[in-house]
């Protein structure tokens, strides 16, 4: 017998996935507010293994154009710093010696535009991901029905049974 509920679990976990990249690919993107998860994706160097910048410093969101980052050991300032330079966030750290400011600029028209085509790709990536997911869900629904419809079509068949014929003579 064909499981609809795997079949309908498997997609909807498929969709789920899609929708969790979009999220996170839209709460990584600049858009003029401060967001301490815009520096998830950096890692510094500390003791030897890489690890990101929130497990050696508490960051923190002041306002809404500045974020705050306090190393809890002194040594990681410059190691923080240049792994901020080196990232693609394209924002320069002001470092005071006892925490690292990274501010965040206003906007710009073309930066705007810049934001909206990046978050309608990401939007698109996410739609077809989850097109495909149904699609994959339909097609193994499908598949399953049609191989349990033939199971069920082979075992309705007697293939040991001899077809016999009746004479009807009349005399």
């Amino acid at each position: 017998m064909v499981d609809v509920k795997t079949c309908l679990d498997n997609a909807q976990e498929k969709m789920d996935m899609a929708i969790m990249y979009l999220e996170e690919a839209l709460a990584h993107i600049r858009a003029g507010k401060a967001s301490a998860r815009l520096l998830d994706g950096i890692r510094v160097d500390s003791y030897g293994s890489m690890v990101p910048i929130s497990n050696v410093a508490a960051i923190t969101t002041p306002d809404a154009r500045s974020i705050v980052i306090k190393p809890w050991d002194k040594s990681m300032f410059r190691v923080i710093e240049k792994a901020i330079i080196d990232s693609d966030l394209g924002i320069m750290p002001e470092n005071n010696g006892e925490m690292i400011r990274i501010g965040i600029p206003p906007l710009t028209e073309e930066r705007r535009k810049q934001l909206a085509k990046q978050c309608k790709g990401e939007g698109e990536t996410a739609k077809v991901s989850v097109r495909n997911a149904r699609r994959d869900g339909i097609d193994a629904l499908k598949k399953a029905v049609k191989t349990d419809w033939q199971k069920t079509n082979r075992r309705m068949r007697k293939p040991n049974c001899k077809k016999s014929t009746i004479s009807i003579s009349s005399k």
